[in-house]
């Protein structure tokens, strides 16, 4: 988190996480194809020959409060999933403010959910951070697929944490939206908890999630975003409810 008291202006970093090919550059782009061109960067993404990131995806994105009075910049990246990549993944995690945990809905997927979940968790620990203190959303993405988690299931295991959980099809641009504003969300509350960021600059947070939201041309209200989670508590950093235990890969995954 930077703070630029002359400029009233907050900047965050957003880190989308997961197994390899679960949708994160996905999300990336479809919150680029949604977000105003005066409030996007360029997104950048390197591929390899099978459509995996190989490094990392970067999206800026720019929002200003209504009445020009201050504003948020938020760094959205990804990480490579495949396993050699490992060192990346530590690397683009440094400075991180708050991470999105894009999960492959598809039953056969469960063991590299888990699998990736540990190794966010490891990753968090070499850099002194404990998981419970990071702001945290999870996002089950290719709902469309066959043979995936049904919705029961999934409220069940959300209803088991406090972690924000979110239903997505990236690939139509559904859940993306959400996952990310329930992502700011929970991220600003943390920040203000530990920064008073509102009184710093001088703007409510909701105050820029309504922009957010109104530049990337969603006619729901926040609240009604907000309460479309299949579970967790909104403003609460995440529990330890969902994660596997130590030294398994399954966990309830």
């Amino acid at each position: 988190m930077q703070l630029d008291f002359g400029q009233r202006e907050i900047a965050v970093k957003l880190v989308y996480y997961g197994p390899a090919l679960s949708g994160k550059t996905t999300n990336l782009q479809a919150l680029h194809e949604l977000m105003g061109p005066e409030a996007r960067g360029r997104l950048m993404t390197l591929d390899t020959r099978d459509d995996r990131t190989l490094f990392f995806d970067l999206l800026p994105l720019t929002v200003r409060a209504k009445d020009g009075a201050g504003s948020l910049r938020v760094k959205l990246f990804t990480v490579p999933g495949q396993p050699i990549h490992a060192q990346t993944r530590k690397m683009v995690l440094q400075g991180v403010d708050g991470i999105a945990f894009i999960a492959d809905s598809r039953t056969s997927e469960t063991q590299h959910n888990a699998a990736a979940f540990l190794d966010l968790r490891d990753n968090l620990k070499d850099h002194g951070i404990e998981m419970a203190k990071m702001p945290l959303v999870i996002q089950f993405n290719k709902r469309d697929l066959p043979a995936v988690r049904s919705e029961e299931e999934l409220a069940q295991l959300a209803s088991r944490g406090k972690e924000p959980v979110y239903g997505a099809v990236a690939m139509r641009g559904e859940g993306v939206i959400d996952t990310l504003i329930g992502l700011l969300h929970i991220t600003w509350k943390n920040l203000e908890e530990s920064h008073g960021v509102s009184r710093a600059i001088g703007v409510r947070g909701e105050d820029l999630l309504e922009s957010a939201l109104e530049q990337l041309g969603e006619k729901r209200s926040l609240s009604e975003v907000l309460a479309s989670r299949l579970g967790g508590v909104t403003p609460a950093p995440a529990s330890a409810s969902l994660r596997p235990k130590a030294g398994s890969a399954k966990g309830t995954w």
